[in-house]
């Protein structure tokens, strides 16, 4: 017998009434479900085919979006992580080679990071398997689906944003 996953728990039997948990919870879960499998399945082929975290990897990806460089501040933001946490990354970064520091022209307190040479290929290969892992991953699903998913996924976080507006706003 396949284990079920939580949402498949959680519906209903086929002809029977509605138990307490909605739809919506189920929506959650399985979203949940997807993200956990995903992510793990990236973070494992990360480590083994680039000896990289998924961390280190989202890193250079804002880096390689910003080619003269960001603040540990901006990164912190970009990241949605602590300043801690970036500090911790961008040490051992700068220890691979892959990003260097450099002071702030006029405030010594700011440190701006950006790829090396070294690390911006590093991470273009590191990006072109991402996405093909990705596109494997999904393989499953037709393409017509997919756009369908991004759309329906797309109007989700504009329902979400909307109900966590500030007081006053929403």
């Amino acid at each position: 017998m396949t284990p079920m996953d939580a949402e498949t728990r959680l519906a209903p039997p086929p002809g029977a009434p509605a138990p307490d948990h909605r739809d919506e919870v189920r929506l959650w879960l399985r979203l949940l479900t997807c993200t956990t499998l995903i992510e793990g399945e990236v973070r494992s082929r990360l480590r083994a085919r680039f000896d990289v975290t998924l961390p280190r990897f989202d890193l250079m990806a804002q880096l390689e979006k910003a080619p003269d460089g960001l603040t540990l501040g901006d990164l912190s933001r970009r990241m949605m992580v602590s300043n801690g946490n970036i500090t911790g990354l961008v040490d051992r970064l700068v220890e691979t080679g892959h990003i260097v520091r450099a002071p702030h022209p006029t405030d010594r307190r700011i440190a701006y990071v950006r790829l090396t040479d070294a690390g911006r290929a590093a991470f273009a290969d590191m990006a072109r398997e991402h996405a093909a892992w990705i596109a494997s991953l999904f393989a499953g699903v037709p393409a017509p689906e997919q756009r369908t998913l991004l759309r329906l996924l797309g109007d989700l976080k504009q329902s979400v944003r909307a109900s966590v507006a500030p007081e006053g706003n929403a």
